[in-house]
């Protein structure tokens, strides 16, 4: 029961950052789009994002809740040497529901109207780089429980040159998700071709981000080349996301837009097995050479037990309504 605790975990990780980013990127392609296009950009991300929009956080809450459970020294851990990150990453998510829902229904349209949009903007685009210097700090082993004062503790541990720049990939990722998506939900040629120059751009952030990750990793003596590409598995996942890469670009330019959104997910996915699978099972490296492992550190068996059967009766409810949700808000967009 302990991999299907497991797979659940690893696919609300891979859900959020497929879905939340997408959502997280439409504030962020807004904000790079230039002021006498961003009304237009604004009504194609907001098509975009409502059929996930009250749904896409319920992922990264299974996620909390299954390490919460299943794996309470994991969750100590997170929860104690990176509180400072994850309470930024949290006001940022409540700041950005927030500033969204004022700005698309407050009844009163004044200045405050410009004050919502500002902090929509900037909550989108701080929220998934506090999540890239949480996801930076498990693996770059800048965590130290042995460290004896509060910045090696508490703040170093996630401020550094590779936390800040997978915080940066992060945001570059969210910005092709939202773009990529947004592809569908243009209604003349005009947004059409705003939407595949914001693709080309974050295409070409995603890349150069993606450089300065293994730059940053190189001077952080974190053996993140060796990681991805001792194995097969990393070459391939490497590989396939470069091929879908090409996908997404050839049907771009002959205009079929239906297999983009199949073809970005996918690309993410690759990119989260290249990046996880070497270190399996273990989840943080320590810096004092220990590591919190997925099949040692766990609760109970009994514990463990109870929370697969769960998560398995539950996605047997949650799944089919979220799909059927999904559905009825992109035909519905289309009326």
């Amino acid at each position: 029961m302990i991999y299907v605790v497991i797979g659940f975990l690893w696919l609300s990780v891979c859900l959020y950052v497929i879905l939340g980013g997408a959502d997280f990127g439409a504030g962020i392609v807004e904000l790079m789009t230039k002021k006498k296009n961003r009304k237009h950009t604004e009504k194609i991300m907001y098509e975009s994002i409502a059929p996930v929009w009250e749904a896409n956080h319920m992922w990264l809450i299974i996620a909390i809740v299954i390490l919460f459970v299943g794996f309470p020294e994991i969750y100590t851990t997170l929860s104690t040497y990176l509180h400072i990150p994850l309470v930024l990453m949290l006001v940022g998510i409540i700041a950005r529901g927030t500033a969204f829902t004022f700005r698309h229904y407050d009844a009163v349209e004044d200045r405050w109207q410009i004050i919502y949009t500002q902090i929509f903007y900037y909550a989108s685009l701080l929220t998934p780089f506090f999540l890239g210097l949480i996801a930076a700090a498990t693996v770059s082993q800048s965590i130290n429980p042995d460290a004896n004062n509060f910045l090696d503790l508490y703040v170093f541990s996630w401020l550094n040159w590779f936390g800040v720049a997978v915080g940066l990939f992060t945001v570059s990722l969210c910005a092709y998700l939202a773009s990529i998506f947004s592809l569908r939900e243009t209604s003349d040629r005009l947004e059409l071709e705003l939407m595949i120059h914001k693709s080309h751009q974050t295409m070409i952030f995603v890349v150069i981000t993606g450089l300065l990750v293994f730059l940053a990793a190189y001077l952080s003596d974190i053996p993140l080349t060796k990681w991805i590409f001792s194995k097969y598995l990393g070459v391939m996942a490497i590989s396939f996301a470069t091929v879908a890469l090409g996908l997404i670009l050839r049907a771009m330019h002959q205009k079929k837009l239906l297999p983009v959104r199949a073809l970005a997910g996918f690309q993410i996915i690759m990119i989260l097995v290249a990046a996880t699978y070497q270190h399996y099972p273990d989840i943080i490296l320590l810096g004092n050479g220990q590591h919190l492992s997925l099949l040692k550190h766990i609760a109970a068996p009994k514990t463990i037990s109870a929370l697969g059967w769960a998560l398995v009766l539950g996605s047997l409810f949650i799944l089919p309504f979220l799909f059927y949700l999904m559905f009825s808000f992109s035909k519905a967009s289309k009326k």
